[in-house]
């Protein structure tokens, strides 16, 4: 790890500047191979997020050169990269139709003022309020609506303009199923397959880049009569973008308020995020004002280059991590990679079918869905099901500022309910005296291989950074951590997911995570099937008795494998 702040001056640094202090030969080189990397990466997706949400593709490529520097250069994340997601499609499709890219334009600064406002006045932590049902519930419904806007393209259906609504969407498409066109439908089926089967091959080198130019050179050699980028959009100008002051209409700031709020919101928590992501996979720690200061700064830049909202892009940052970046110059190298990109290749751009870009969104759609959380949520109570439901089919069904609202509206409800579920009143009996003394530390031994942790008070969704604040540093922890959750008096799934992320966490260092006294609601969740299979049902104990005696149990397995790895070694060196 590199780059901590030192002083209160340095809290409020962008991280390249705090990562310039030690920077040398052996940084510059890594950053160098994954910002080529993650260039690479990003061009597909930015052109891809551009059509699909309504605009051209250049577009989305000058967003990812616009965002991508100043994010980078101004961020509080050491390996944040920034550019058009998928998050913004749906929103900026439907601005776009109803407005008008002028309309798209203004509903993206307005955001950036809102993510300059957050990060400078320490707002950017309330979005920590935000519940996992509610994310997981847009996600899912987002992922849906990328994916249905694919299939003509994908297909090849002559169906002219199309509905922003599903049901009118699905509609259309359902009947013009009888314009398919087999050569489009393959070229879409090939690239898909590279995709999805090239990383059985290698990792080094992404498998979207590899269907791009498959896709390209197979239209170009077989002369096949496709939709492309060229015959939809005339092509990619070469060169940078020009400077234009988009148009400014103030009647429309007020129908435009709940878009950007939207669109701040949805900028906020993926880049923060993704941060997070980032920082477990780096081992650093992100700025969240700083960072969301940086987002705010470039939604403010883009539009002045004809660009769209931008935010912390997960797969591009995990693809730039993995390909050994260590400080926010990768992303800067990323964005440079596009701008040579723009100068030299664009003119070949006109060739790349439109079937291979609705390949690449089919997968981003499938990654981004966090399909696997719908199952746990499931099995949570019928209150939080009762959220996520409600997100998703709006986000589906009617639009996605409606949704975020209504799921936020409901699970301030939620977490009004649980709050009061949390208070109780019974009387003292003797009873229950000797019942407490199972849980009481006072009367306990606790040996050196232990670390004890506890929650007091309700662990719901805005109070889970609490844990990973106190955990951070995993190396002060013994190599059996108890969890007492004696006076945790409820739980939900944001805190269920913390959880889960803790043990892991813990897992990954070779500790062992306890859990003991969980109290009836907290309990049922707990037993909830993913987490029993992720913690081990047999390190769940009802009192700290019992799980000082797992811990025993835990330590003997411990010095018994040791001593057979001592074994083994004075055996082979005999």
């Amino acid at each position: 790890m590199i780059a901590l702040p030192q002083t209160p001056l340095d809290q409020w640094l962008p991280k390249l500047v705090l990562c310039l202090r030690q920077y040398n030969l052996r940084f510059l080189t890594a950053d160098v191979i994954a910002g080529l990397t993650v260039g690479l990466v990003a061009l597909p997706l930015a052109m891809a997020f551009g059509i699909a949400s309504g605009v051209t593709p250049q577009a989305g490529i000058y967003t990812a050169v616009i965002a991508g520097f100043i994010v980078s250069a101004l961020g509080g994340s050491r390996t944040q990269i920034a550019g058009p997601t998928g998050a913004f499609v749906v929103i900026i499709a439907g601005i776009v139709a109803k407005f008008g890219v002028s309309g798209l334009f203004m509903v993206t600064m307005m955001a950036g003022v809102m993510l300059v406002v957050m990060g400078a006045t320490g707002l950017g932590t309330a979005v920590k309020f935000i519940p996992r049902p509610v994310t997981v519930g847009f996600t899912n419904g987002i992922a849906v609506l990328i994916a249905s806007t694919q299939i003509r393209d994908f297909l090849g259906l002559q169906t002219g303009s199309m509905p922003s609504e599903l049901i009118g969407r699905l509609q259309a498409l359902f009947s013009h199923l009888n314009t398919i066109d087999p050569r489009t439908v393959l070229v879409g089926c090939l690239s898909l397959a590279i995709i999805v089967l090239w990383p059985l091959i290698t990792k080094r080198f992404p498998g979207s880049i590899i269907a791009l130019l498959a896709g390209t050179a197979g239209v170009l050699l077989f002369q096949l009569p496709v939709d492309t980028i060229g015959s939809k959009f005339g092509g990619i100008p070469t060169g940078l973008p020009s400077l234009q002051w988009p148009v400014f209409r103030a009647d429309l700031i007020i129908p435009l308020l709940p878009s950007a709020l939207t669109v701040a919101l949805l900028a906020a928590v993926e880049s923060l995020l993704s941060a997070v992501v980032a920082d477990g996979m780096s081992g650093d720690k992100h700025n969240s004002n700083v960072e969301l200061m940086a987002q705010g700064m470039a939604n403010l830049a883009t539009p002045l280059f004809g660009g769209i909202p931008a935010t912390g892009a997960i797969a591009r940052t995990a693809t730039n991590i993995r390909s050994g970046a260590k400080t926010p110059v990768s992303g800067i190298v990323h964005a440079l990679t596009l701008v040579c990109i723009l100068l030299v290749a664009a003119p070949l751009a006109k060739f790349i079918p439109l079937a291979t870009l609705a390949a690449v969104l089919f997968v981003v759609a499938y990654n981004m869905g966090e399909w696997h959380e719908i199952r746990t949520i499931l099995t949570l109570s019928r209150a939080e099901t009762a959220v996520w439901g409600t997100t998703f089919t709006l986000t589906v069904l009617a639009d996605l500022t409606v949704a975020v609202e209504v799921g936020l509206g409901l699970a301030a409800l939620l977490y009004i309910y649980r709050v009061s579920q949390t208070t109780t009143v019974a009387t003292v009996t003797p009873e229950y005296i000797d019942k407490g003394r199972a849980h009481s530390l006072q009367d306990k031994t606790v040996p050196p291989y232990v670390s004890i942790l506890r929650i007091h008070g309700p662990f719901l969704f805005g109070t889970t950074d609490k844990l990973a604040e106190e955990s951070e540093d995993l190396e002060k922890f013994a190599a059996v951590v108890i969890l007492r959750v004696r006076n945790m008096t409820a739980i939900d799934a944001t805190g269920l997911h913390a959880l889960e992320v803790f043990s892991d966490r813990l897992r990954k260092t070779g500790r062992t995570l306890l859990i003991c006294g969980a109290r009836e609601q907290p309990a049922r969740m707990l037993q909830q099937t993913q987490f029993v299979s992720q913690v081990g049902r047999e390190n769940i104990l009802p009192h700290l008795d019992a799980a000082l005696g797992r811990a025993r149990e835990v330590n003997t397995s411990f010095e018994g494998l040791g001593k057979e790895i001592a074994a083994d070694l004075q055996r082979a060196a005999l």
